[in-house]
């Protein structure tokens, strides 16, 4: 074997990690940067689409609280779900919050809930279900203008909802 042969697997083997050890690195941490309570309309019924039933849930409003950013949601944006007949719903949603200081952020929040049919069908007729019955993660970016909220752009995110009859509540965590 030569010495640049060597060289190279050697790096390999660094930039690869240990085998069967585990991770390359640190586990990433969440850090909770605020809470979106967005405002929604009745749900509109496309029906079954594709294999899967359509619906569109429109934002009407709400507000942001938490320690990274205060303001409010603004009226205008939706959320597109697919819903599936394994139990898994596919989100989509979209809109614009407005911080306290004027800046408008624009959202796009995919994700996915599962839950059972029976707590599907609770949540599609708009009762008060324990969020521990499904699971609702979404996995957030953010569109905004430089300046103080541009950190927005530069870490990834993840989010945790729970659905209420007349809103639904999310969680923004930063990725660290």
């Amino acid at each position: 074997m030569t010495m640049r042969t060597a060289l190279a697997t050697a790096a390999a083997s660094v930039l690869a990690g240990p085998a069967g050890a585990g991770p390359a690195a640190p586990a990433p941490t969440l850090e909770y940067a605020f809470t979106v309570t967005a405002e929604v309309a009745p749900a509109i019924e496309q029906g079954t689409v594709d294999g899967g039933r359509k619906r569109f849930i429109a934002i009407t409003g709400g507000k942001v609280e938490g320690p990274m950013m205060s303001g409010s949601v603004l009226p205008g944006g939706g959320d597109w779900q697919v819903i599936e007949a394994n139990g898994v719903t596919r989100v989509e949603a979209r809109y614009f919050l407005r911080t306290v200081n004027g800046t408008v952020v624009e959202v796009t929040n995919p994700g996915v809930r599962v839950a059972s049919p029976e707590v599907i069908e609770r949540l599609s007729r708009g009762e008060v279900v324990d969020p521990s019955l499904y699971y609702f993660r979404t996995t957030p970016n953010f569109k905004v203008a430089d300046g103080p909220y541009d950190w927005l752009r530069r870490h990834a995110f993840v989010a945790r909802g729970v659905r209420q009859p007349d809103k639904v509540l999310i969680d923004f965590y930063v990725v660290k």
